[in-house]
């Protein structure tokens, strides 16, 4: 693990933001640095190395991967969790209760129509 993923890993373990995160997670080939199972979440921590054509290349492939498996990708840089923690925590959380909020939506049964 990172530093930064060090970092992240302290605000989200043990339900710290209200879910259930697992760290090293495989999905199919690949290896996601976090994933919540109940929002279908992962979160990607990405170096500088992400930078370079073939990593952008690779992280395309396995972000399509993992959408058409209904999982959203939160991603964000070493520098970014470093420098704006709070930002990035901040929208992470949003990402959580939109996830959350279409959950709710989708599971509610629509109310019939008065007559």
């Amino acid at each position: 693990m990172t530093s930064a993923e060090g970092i992240v890993w302290s605000q989200i373990r043990n339900h710290q933001i209200d879910h259930k995160f697992r760290r090293q997670f495989s999905i199919g080939a690949y290896v996601a640095d976090f994933y919540c199972s109940e929002l279908k979440l992962v979160i990607e921590i990405d170096g500088g190395q992400h930078f370079e054509d073939e990593a952008i290349d690779y992280d395309k492939a396995r972000t399509k991967y993992f959408n058409d498996l209904g999982i959203t990708v939160a991603r964000y840089t070493n520098a970014d969790v470093k420098r704006n923690l709070i930002s990035v925590m901040d929208d992470l959380l949003r990402q959580c209760k939109t996830i959350k909020n279409i959950q709710v939506s989708k599971s509610t049964p629509p109310r019939p129509s008065p007559c």
